[in-house]
């Protein structure tokens, strides 16, 4: 089986690999236009309009959305991030057109109902409210926030409350035609499906829209920022710390991956070993690296007392720094390994694989080979990672966030000043 890639006259993409053995699909429509596509007064719709698409359209109410999908046992959702939104569903072989006839009415032709539109806001303030009351999710919205101030990538998803509580159905609207042209929307199906089928339907659902103007996207700019929440009624120190890394389109995206893995992407990982094996020091570390089409970051979090922040924060530090110099063949070949693995089990599912290939296509508009990205994995070396660890730490590439009872906890001019040795 192979990946087929296709675009209609008016630029949509279509992009779909079968998968032998498989009765079931995954299908969605993914639209370049995330968070960062947002005017800062327009912060938090590209959630709220993923939010109203399941409340009704000119063809169905919102529970006939639902039924439509369940009654034949699929799955339908969607979600929001910085540089896309996704609508998706997974069904049986034979349910793959109704799924996408579903998919392409809730996209193209939502009424946005002013009476849904109040009911879904309630609904959003809710989920600000709960990730407000969640430390170690509200600290990773306020380290993109230091890393990305006064820009659209350092905002949040959801938006602030002042903000949802004032959109209204023009702004909803406004934005889907701004930003829901052919040309922003990447079809992507995996598992039980035909391409030919595919894009005969992808043709009545889509070829009829106009292609619309290029939207502006500012360059993202990373910066050295600090953001400290004091909360004393906390148990814990939610502590992360951001260091600017590769884009997507970057080839040390793979070495800074392998970086990331080795630092701390495991229970065999320098980080968990050295802070919670040897001296018990938090419950939950780790580093990941994320990416965008500009710019990407290597995040480091982890939750600790009051009394430990800052043995937690020194021994960070200090393996950041010791990482430039002695990382050895077997970490280095262990998170090549992990890197693989993790790709290669993920395409096991039609979910992850049409997900996979609809992010491909948006960064590169095709699919390299897969042998072409393990090729890359393993081309990693210890001393490219040797040298990435040294490049990461450079003065003026690092932002902090901390959250709870944090007053010993280290300013961000002291762990860089630390950093740059």
């Amino acid at each position: 089986m192979s990946v087929q890639f296709d675009t209609l006259p008016n630029g949509f993409r279509v992009v779909t690999e079968p998968m032998e053995g498989l009765e079931s699909a995954s299908i969605g429509i993914w639209v370049t236009a995330g968070g960062r596509h947002e005017t800062e007064a327009q912060n938090g719709i590209a959630h709220f309009l993923e939010h109203m698409a399941f409340k009704g359209t000119t063809r169905r109410s919102a529970l006939e959305i639902a039924e439509a999908i369940e009654d034949v046992g699929g799955y339908i959702n969607a979600y929001t991030s910085r540089e896309v939104t996704a609508y998706y569903a997974r069904v049986l072989r034979a349910d793959v057109a109704l799924a996408l006839d579903v998919i392409s009415d809730i996209v193209l032709n939502p009424v946005f109902d002013p009476a849904e539109i109040e009911i879904e806001r309630g609904v959003i303030l809710q989920e600000i409210g709960q990730a407000l009351d969640t430390p170690d999710d509200v600290v990773f919205d306020w380290l993109q926030e230091a890393a990305f101030p006064d820009q659209p990538m350092g905002r949040t998803i959801l938006g602030p409350e002042a903000r949802v509580k004032g959109f209204s159905r023009d702004d909803l609207a406004g934005f889907v035609q701004s930003h829901y042209g052919p040309e922003r929307m990447i079809l992507a199906a995996a598992g039980a499906v035909d391409h030919d089928e595919i894009m005969r339907l992808a043709e009545v659902a889509f070829g009829g829209l106009t292609r619309g103007t290029d939207a502006k996207v500012l360059p993202a700019g990373f910066a050295s920022g600090e953001r400290r929440e004091i909360r004393n009624g906390l148990e814990q120190v939610h502590f992360t710390l951001g260091l600017e890394s590769p884009s997507y389109r970057d080839d040390d995206i793979y070495v800074a991956q392998v970086y990331g893995n080795a630092l701390g992407g495991g229970m065999s990982s320098r980080l968990f070993q050295e802070v919670r094996e040897k001296r018990g020091l938090c419950y939950s570390i780790f580093a990941q690296t994320g990416a965008y089409s500009d710019t990407g970051m290597t995040t480091i979090y982890a939750g600790t007392s009051a009394e430990q922040i800052g043995d937690l924060a020194d021994i960070t530090v200090a393996e950041l720094r010791r990482a430039t110099e002695d990382m050895s063949e077997p970490e280095v070949a262990r998170a090549r390994v992990q890197m693989k693995a993790g790709l290669l089990m993920g395409l096991e599912s039609p979910s992850s694989r049409a997900e996979r290939l609809a992010r491909l296509v948006a960064i590169w508009n095709r699919v390299p080979p897969l042998a072409e990205t393990v090729a890359k994995i393993d081309a990693v070396t210890v001393d490219a990672v040797c040298d990435f660890a040294a490049n990461l730490i450079m003065p003026g590439k690092a932002a902090m966030a901390v959250y709870g009872p944090a007053d010993r906890a280290p300013h961000l001019d002291a762990i860089r000043d630390r950093l740059a040795g």
